[in-house]
């Protein structure tokens, strides 16, 4: 009777467990707080440092920083702007993608350097198989290496076409997005070369966000007019499925505990991209989040969604676009003076 007893016991703690799981799944993602900064400028990219537990998010000329945990504002870093960060942990240095790069201690929040790099910046990655801080540009060369220990340029890759966001499998393989060329390209770090671009097809707009499921191996292409979810094999471009977005997206990616890809739209929607399976992708939902939060970054530790969007003041003159700006630049959050709010979304 006694091990009938302890099977049964074991049996409801695994019933819990499961069941447990299950109610996790079902309970939807909403907004669960925001921070709000008054300011002036545009914004971009948003980047959350799992690491050391703050977000990033340049603004203007300046780029602002707030507890990942705490939800507050931590400080400013002076003449620095642009249009994302990354960060390497080792060095304790930062990096801003603009026109020159902005590098940057992340203990005093002071500026450093100023790095002079080819092309329009506009992605930027701190890419695990290198080491290295990567720079995505709208235009030839593609793609510069920068050394995060001193800042030194170390290179470039010859890719093609107006790149966006990228990720990278930490083993020698690195996608981008190519806005204008409506594929993916698909970079050996090994040797420094694209060896193939994997056209969306048919009925996909313009790729802005990216999602990587490293452990199966399939990547998500936020495409955007027509707003499309283009899931495809990393392995050889084969397009798997087509899931339709909400509109503006500009932002996305993928999160492995929980086996779900996301983009981010500009008219206030958050789409959530549920992975059964490798062949089995469907949308479970859509959350309403910010008009113009079209970018995000995630928090690992608590599996939560940072986005960013800006409010311009009532009264504020709406600002002239930069007739020099970049596709990025074009696209990126209203400027002017205004709040910037930095959502955090979650179950």
């Amino acid at each position: 009777m006694k091990t009938f007893a302890i099977l049964a016991q074991v049996l409801l703690g695994t019933s819990l467990l499961a069941g447990n799981a299950l109610a996790q799944d079902a309970t939807p993602y909403k907004v669960l707080d925001t921070a709000q900064l008054m300011g002036n400028g545009g914004i971009d990219y948003v980047y959350a440092d799992n690491d050391a537990r703050r977000v990033y998010v340049p603004r203007g000329t300046n780029t602002f920083v707030f507890g990942l945990d705490s939800h507050k504002y931590i400080g400013a870093i002076a003449g620095i702007g642009g249009h994302g960060v990354a960060i390497d942990t080792a060095t304790h240095h930062g990096f801003a993608s603009s026109s020159p790069v902005g590098m940057f201690d992340t203990e005093t929040l002071q500026k450093t350097k100023s790095i002079d790099v080819p092309g329009r910046p506009d992605g930027i990655l701190l890419e695990p198989f290198t080491g290295q801080v990567f720079i995505f540009s709208h235009q030839s060369p593609g793609i510069t290496m920068i050394d995060p220990k001193d800042g030194k340029v170390d290179g470039t890759i010859e890719v093609g076409g107006a790149l966006e966001q990228a990720q990278s499998d930490g083993h020698g393989k690195l996608y981008v997005a190519v806005e204008d060329e409506k594929k993916i390209a698909v970079v050996d770090l090994k040797t420094m070369k694209v060896t193939t671009k994997y056209d969306l097809g048919d009925g996909a707009g313009e790729p802005g966000g990216l999602g990587l499921d490293v452990k199966n191996g399939i990547l998500f292409a936020m495409c955007a007019q027509p707003d499309v979810c283009v899931v495809l094999n990393a392995a050889d471009g084969k397009v798997l499925a087509k899931l339709p977005l909400d509109g503006g997206t500009d932002g996305g990616g993928f999160n492995l505990a929980t086996m779900e890809a996301w983009s981010s739209q500009r008219n206030g929607t958050l789409t959530i991209i549920k992975e059964s399976s490798p062949t089995s992708f469907a949308v479970e939902q859509t959350v309403q989040t910010k008009q113009g939060c079209k970018t995000s970054s995630l928090d690992t530790k608590n599996n939560r969604i940072v986005l960013i969007c800006t409010e311009r003041l009532p009264d504020a003159p709406v600002p002239a676009p930069a007739t020099n700006a970049s596709a990025g630049q074009r696209r990126g959050g209203r400027g002017g003076p205004g709040n910037l709010d930095v959502l955090w979304v979650g179950r």
